[in-house]
């Protein structure tokens, strides 16, 4: 470890909390369909797709119906997108002629976008034409990340309203996220991606001499329009299949910073956001301290293990672990990436995390582990967290003999057990999924390396899969009938499973009243809660995990330490 390498780390968290309130402030204006800035430009556009589909903005709905269109939504959205890549041969935008996907690829594809995981069983250069990266892909990194924002815009109604009996219009959130949060960020995002060296054309792949005499194929397209997305939207779908350790991904450290600033921005805003529309922006910053102590606790691991030299190489007087990462990032970028990434349900990369450390590799597996509530995805995060927020005060509750209260609202019997059904969901999927692909040869087909580090790949794969991360230990083959299907089965578990029950567990807050609170009202806006909060946290996830973890990353660093891989 180093002092540039802290100092890094240090910027980092220091300009990701000055943007929290200004932009909590500008998304609060959006989603409470107040004036703002915007209004005169996109209004007009607004109030056109209101009349084209027949959607009256001011008619709220139920959790239920605003479940159902929720749902309608992101099932008409995966149609599309499968039928577009199972038919790219025949569309335009296709220079390289580049062949339709397989049913199982396609699937798994679809899925992973809509639900905000972009999870890539492919290599994106050589898999996707030009139509499907835009018209497909990028139009899903919009919605899908424009529904998260307003899933969780209608939990935070349900603590927010008192004696009400709707959580909003999904449709009207949906518009006005994508029209006056996610493209007015996206477009000059774009233009700054492109002044720092990433490409933005429709040009054929160029064919390139080398110095060798060799022929060689540089892939190129729109790639800036779906990066700026891609990170500010936590989607992490990489253009190429090297994602963000790709120079035309990923230029200069300049781009590598506020890359990292980008996946963490909306999400960290919306803490600020729920500690407004509550009235309280304690609360808020309460809930931003306990994602902050999370997320330091994991870089601060992440960076002492890559940094420790790996025992099979100290002979040769290797200090450090620069495998697996592009030089122009090193230990410090690299390792902070990896754990912004994985705590924010983004999923891009920057360096390869199979070749990670074994407790380096294994920090963003918890990170996902934990319900990536360490910031998280835009929107996910902040409901993911809420639904721990509920646990800790339920457990509080307990402790003191009474019942239990958030923000003046009873937390009885039925949030209790939604919330630990939200909970449970994609734990039961990753451990289930493992077990089985651990078993089964179709499974144990497609791993790279064998022993601890090859159940970790499964392990990992799973476990990114079910948090809607996309991220990938690289080392798995999981194009294959097998982990496509089971894979998309997990992303879709990952995502509904949770929003269900905290939809519900919304309808069921907002319809109550608020009590005052009294002598024995346990306070939530100090730093006693955010000490609970993260405790309940990582108890949770270290009781469901750490068998699965021992078998892993865990036996494989002490299998290093014994002079053996396995």
């Amino acid at each position: 470890m180093t002092a540039n390498g802290w100092l890094q780390i240090l910027v980092f968290c220091g300009i990701a909390i000055l943007l929290v309130r200004p932009l909590g402030g500008h998304i609060l204006r959006v989603v409470e369909g107040q004036r703002h800035g915007l209004s005169r430009v996109f209004g007009p556009v607004e109030r056109l797709f209101y009349r084209a589909a027949g959607v009256d903005p001011v008619g709220e709905q139920s959790w239920r119906g605003y479940a159902l269109a929720m749902l309608a939504f992101n099932f008409a959205g995966f149609v599309l997108l499968y039928a577009l890549l199972r038919t790219q041969q025949w569309l335009p935008l296709n220079p390289q002629g580049l062949p339709a996907l397989s049913p199982h690829l396609a699937f798994n594809t679809a899925i992973s976008f809509v639900t905000n995981t972009n999870w890539q069983s492919y290599g994106g250069e050589t898999t996707m034409s030009y139509f499907s990266q835009m018209v497909g892909l990028t139009v899903q990194n919009f919605v899908s990340a424009a529904t998260g924002i307003a899933l969780a815009v209608a939990l935070i109604r349900g603590f927010a309203r008192r004696q009400a009996q709707a959580l909003g219009n999904f449709w009207a959130d949906l518009t006005r996220v994508t029209l006056y949060i996610l493209l007015p960020l996206c477009l000059p995002y774009a233009l700054f991606l492109v002044w720092q060296g990433v490409p933005q054309n429709l040009l054929p792949y160029t064919e390139a001499t080398t110095l060798e005499g060799a022929k060689q194929l540089i892939a190129q397209g729109p790639i800036a329009s779906q990066e700026a997305i891609k990170m500010l939207g936590t989607n992490g779908g990489g253009f190429m299949n090297a994602n963000s350790a790709h120079p035309f991904e990923n230029p200069t450290a300049l781009s590598n910073m506020v890359q990292m600033l980008s996946i963490f921005a909306i999400g960290a805003a919306l803490t600020n956001v729920f500690g407004r529309m509550v009235d309280d922006e304690k609360e808020g910053w309460a809930i931003f301290g306990a994602m902050g102590l999370l997320f330091l606790l994991g870089v601060g691991v992440a960076y002492w293990a890559e940094t420790s030299a790996n025992p099979l190489l100290q002979s040769a007087g290797v200090d450090t672990n620069l495998e697996g990462k592009e030089v122009r990032f090193g230990v410090p970028a690299s390792i902070l990436f990896a754990i912004i990434t994985t705590a924010a349900s983004c999923g891009a990369v920057n360096a390869m995390h199979d070749s990670l450390m074994p407790l380096a590799g294994m920090i963003p597996m918890i990170n996902m582990q934990l319900g990536e509530v360490v910031i998280g995805g835009v929107g996910a995060g902040l409901y993911g967290m809420l639904l721990f927020v509920i646990l800790a005060v339920f457990i509080a509750g307990l402790m003191v003999g009474r019942t239990p209260e958030y923000l003046g609202k009873k937390i009885e019997a039925r949030e209790v057990k939604l919330t630990v059904l939200a909970i449970l969901a994609a734990p039961l999927c990753i451990l289930g999924f493992t077990s089985l692909a651990g078993v089964l040869d179709v499974g144990l087909v497609g791993l790279q390396d064998k022993g601890p580090h090859g159940f970790g790949e499964i392990l990992y794969a799973y476990t990114s899969a079910a948090a809607n991360n996309g991220s990938a230990f690289a080392g798995l083959t999981a194009n294959s009938p097998f982990y496509n299907t089971t894979l998309g089965i997990s992303m879709l578990l990952g995502r509904f499973a949770i929003i269900i029950p905290m939809l519900a567990i919304a309808g069921s807050l907002a319809a109550k009243n608020t009590v005052a609170p009294s002598p024995g009202t346990f306070p939530t806006n100090n730093g006693l809660f955010v000490a609970l909060l993260v405790g309940v946290v990582l108890i949770v996830g270290g009781l469901t995990f750490f068998p699965a973890l021992a078998l892993g990353p865990i036996a494989e660093h002490f299998a290093l330490l014994q002079g053996s891989r396995y």
